[in-house]
């Protein structure tokens, strides 16, 4: 049984959307004409891809099942197109993106015009939170992680490294001391990010340390990078913080690095991310290419 492009492309914007109509003119269709479209492929199918009532659309346990393979065939038609240079340099569409809000604000959102001016016909859909997507559940085309890759249903590129830091602001500092070791850190008010986990620390010559807010004198626990570093601004304690997250603020004094030759263990990456068995379709590829040219070459915060 051939299947209908043109009615998978409508079925995967009709389900982010949840509308069968606006999905169908995004696509230059006629109302009456997407609707008859999806019902037929509904019918070669042999189930309800999405469920309608007079009020809403919502997507079928059958259709959340189907959209990743819709999405695939897809990529897979696309990428064809391409080898066989038949796939111009427009691309169109959908791309779904989740990124960590934090970043994207900083980085991520003031360079998207000038992405969308060179690819006018595509639509970006942005899922921003500093809680990690489930990227397949999803039906993610691409999400940035800033944690090590360890999920071996995904493939990566890397964005940029992603060092962490001890901060606080001076008039923190001037209130409750300078630390000299990392065993003065029991002293101080530390503020976690998203829960009091101990997070190793690692000296110039390779001494051991640890950053562990559950022994600490005070604590402050945020799921929010903004915030924290916020919060670290207004003198709530001292914070472990992605370089990209503070570079600013370091540079112009508001906020002081605390243990300067100490840094978190972990060897964190920025990593561009896509499920495996997805073929890279040709606008993942053109917007994973712009945002390494953009921001991953030489990133601003390591200057």
């Amino acid at each position: 049984m051939g299947l209908d492009t043109d009615a998978l492309r409508l079925f995967i914007r009709a389900a982010e959307m949840l509308n069968i109509s606006a999905a169908g003119r995004d696509l230059g269709m006629a109302p009456a004409v997407s609707s008859a479209r999806l019902a037929k492929l509904e019918q070669n199918l042999g189930f309800e891809l999405l469920h309608r009532t007079t009020r809403k659309v919502s997507l079928s346990l059958e259709g959340a099942d189907f959209l990743p393979f819709a999405r695939e065939i897809i990529a897979q038609e696309e990428a064809a197109l391409a080898a066989l240079g038949r796939q111009t340099t427009t691309i169109k569409g959908t791309l779904r993106f989740a990124a960590p809000s934090s970043f994207a604000q900083l980085y991520i959102t003031p360079i998207l015009p000038k992405f969308l001016e060179q690819h006018p016909d595509l639509t970006l859909d942005l899922r921003l939170s500093d809680l990690q997507f489930d990227l397949i559940e999803g039906s993610y085309d691409l999400a940035l992680r800033n944690a090590p890759l360890v999920d071996t249903s995904l493939k990566g590129r890397k964005l940029a490294d992603d060092r962490r830091i001890l901060c606080a602001a001076p008039h923190y500092l001037d209130t409750h001391g300078v630390l000299d070791t990392p065993a003065d850190l029991t002293n101080h008010h530390l503020i976690a990010f998203q829960n009091r986990q101990p997070r190793p620390l690692t000296g110039p010559a390779g001494e051991n340390a640890i950053f562990d807010p559950a022994s600490a004198k005070g604590q402050l626990i945020i799921d929010d990078g903004q915030c924290q570093v916020h919060a670290t601004l207004a003198g709530a304690g001292i914070s472990l913080n992605a370089v990209w997250s503070v570079h600013d603020q370091l540079k112009s004094g508001r906020l002081i690095r605390v243990l300067p030759n100490f840094e978190a263990s972990e060897d964190n990456v920025l990593w561009l991310i896509y499920p495996k068995s997805n073929v890279l379709s040709p606008k993942v590829r053109m917007f994973m290419d712009f945002l390494v040219a953009e921001i991953g070459t030489k990133p601003r915060w390591e200057t």
